[in-house]
């Protein structure tokens, strides 16, 4: 079954996961910025984007507020940003 989510929304969902369980709180959008190298537009419209598809909560204005609203078994397995350009070059 296809997940409702695009591959790169899957990643950045695992991304808060993973980083909320080890880390003990959501991360920053500077936090995401640095993980994915891209942008602070391009982290701040996925962050809009992911909400409005109702696959996360957050409290505008609140740091570190992103909670998920899927369940995280149904998350893609990470991967570092390299490993997809590796993959793409394949």
């Amino acid at each position: 079954m296809k997940p409702p989510y695009t591959e790169r929304q899957g990643q950045f969902l695992a991304y808060l996961y993973q980083y909320s369980l080890l880390n003990g709180c959501a991360p920053s959008e500077a936090d995401m910025q640095q993980f994915f190298q891209v942008t602070p537009p391009t982290v701040h419209q996925m962050v809009l984007t992911l909400e409005r598809r109702g696959f996360i909560r957050r409290v505008p204005g609140q740091a570190r507020s992103i909670t998920l609203t899927v369940p995280p078994e149904s998350l893609p397995s990470l991967r570092r940003p390299q490993d997809r350009a590796s993959k793409q070059e394949i």
